[in-house]
């Protein structure tokens, strides 16, 4: 597994995260009661300091009232303003040390502050949902907030016993005493603080199939007005659970789930091992079939292979996107060329202004980024022929499983399959920003 770090500040986020340490692994213990929507917490993390003497260090926490914090079991000097919890050791872990944080904090959670609203911890109609890509993190408990630190996490969740906990992982224990229910889940896999996923609700739990020996167990956890409708809707994605795995390798994780809130989202939000997904995405029709592929496909794209900083996002949705296409292409629907072509001509008709391999804070979630990064895969698949594409996207998704890359981790990987140099191809799609011609077979990339 190759790894890359990025060493300094995420460059589009300045303020989030901090490289002088790397987290090991995460312990929460959350008691939250939906009606005051108050939160209490305590965190335990294991951390390793970076390469130098750590004097000081910064979590990402929102506005809560810190009651404690310990650094190894002693008190630090510490200050709390606008979203930073700024730690000075009373003694300072040394280079490469290992050290532990403990923070006690509470408070009623809320969403915070982006340019695309409020993101994080969200109040629903009847409980609450954690939807933090990219930097909502921070609005429910303290973390390294940056995608290349990835962790472990032991979440314990105490709530009233009416309602369900859902977190991306394995369910260790659920525990009733008197009237509040303790759920405990174990994420053993490197996890980026964002995509740590929680749900809390009145659901109606299912099985998604039969995973069968060795098989990857899939729950869908909806209200229970909505199952005739999610029924149908959901009922391809064991399919696509065994083409993903035929086509990207083993699935990541050890199970996958899927809410599905009273609310209605824009856009469902994928997590570690769990995807949310809105009341308006749910139809009985299938009319959101393509995202459950491509919340689905980022298990293993975003996920299991995440990003060094967020400059690096179209790896994440360009790889999303041409899983929705492979699916449509495997499924009895359009192939990806005429889904490329669909989605060439929509990009001509619109400003060429972005750059897929640095798009910039503004542009970073813009449809076009999906769409043209989409194209980028596909010219990919043109330039390397099938045989060659698919053993690159499945050693893609194996050989960085639980790792952090770039862009230029992508480009040097792909040309190891390429006979010819692709480095025209590479600059036309990623680095200019005009749209390039479609790619069609019988094409060759420029050199």
């Amino acid at each position: 597994m190759q790894s890359t770090r990025s060493m300094g500040p995420d460059p589009y986020f300045p303020a989030n995260g901090d490289p002088r340490y790397r987290v090991h692994r995460y312990e929460l213990t959350l008691d939250y009661r939906p009606g005051p929507n108050r939160l209490s917490g305590t965190a335990r993390i294991n951390a390793i300091a970076g390469r130098t003497q750590l004097t000081e260090f910064q979590l990402n926490l929102a506005d809560f009232r810190i009651g404690r914090v310990r650094v190894d079991g002693k008190q630090p000097h510490y200050t709390h303003r606008g979203g930073r919890l700024r730690i000075r050791p009373a003694k300072p872990p040394r280079p490469g040390a290992a050290f532990t944080i403990e923070v006690h904090w509470s408070g009623n959670p809320r969403p915070v502050a982006s340019p695309w609203g409020g993101l994080g911890w969200e109040e629903t109609e009847d409980g609450a949902l954690v939807a933090s890509q990219p930097v909502g993190a921070p609005s429910w408990y303290p973390c390294n907030d940056r995608p290349a630190d990835k962790a472990s996490y032991l979440l314990s969740v105490t709530t009233p016993s009416a309602y369900a906990v859902v977190a991306g992982g394995r369910l260790l224990t659920r525990t009733t005493k008197a009237s509040t229910t303790t759920w405990v889940y174990e994420q053993a896999a490197p996890t980026s603080s964002y995509l740590v996923g929680l749900a809390i609700g009145t659901y109606q739990t299912v099985l998604l199939g039969d995973p069968g020996p060795g098989g990857v167990p899939q729950h869908g956890h909806i209200p229970a007005h909505l199952l005739p409708r999610f029924s149908r809707d959901f009922a391809r994605q064991p399919a696509m659970m065994e083409l993903f795995q035929e086509l990207f390798g083993p699935y990541p994780f050890d199970e996958y789930a899927v809410v599905v809130t009273e609310d209605e989202l824009d856009v469902p939000v994928e997590a570690q091992g769990l995807s949310l997904f809105g009341a308006n995405h749910v139809d009985g029709a299938r009319g959101s079939e393509r995202l459950v592929a491509h919340e689905l496909a980022h298990q293993w794209f975003g996920n299991s292979v995440s990003l060094a900083d967020w400059r690096h996002i179209w790896l994440n949705e360009g790889l999303a996107k041409y899983a929705e296409w492979l699916w449509s292409e495997r499924s009895g629907g359009r192939d990806a060329g005429r889904l490329a072509a669909a989605a060439h001509r929509s990009l001509a008709a619109l400003p060429q202004d972005l750059r897929l391999s640095d798009p910039g804070r503004k542009l970073m979630f813009d449809d076009r980024l999906y769409q043209r990064g989409g194209l980028a895969v596909h010219a990919v698949r043109i330039a390397l022929g099938d045989p060659a594409f698919f053993r690159m996207l499945r050693g893609w998704a194996e050989q960085h499983r639980g790792a952090a890359v770039t862009t230029a981790t992508f480009t040097s990987h792909v040309a190891r399959y390429a006979q010819e140099p692709l480095d025209g191809l590479f600059t036309a799609w990623l680095h200019e920003t005009p749209l390039p011609p479609l790619p069609t077979a019988g094409t060759r990339p420029a050199v």
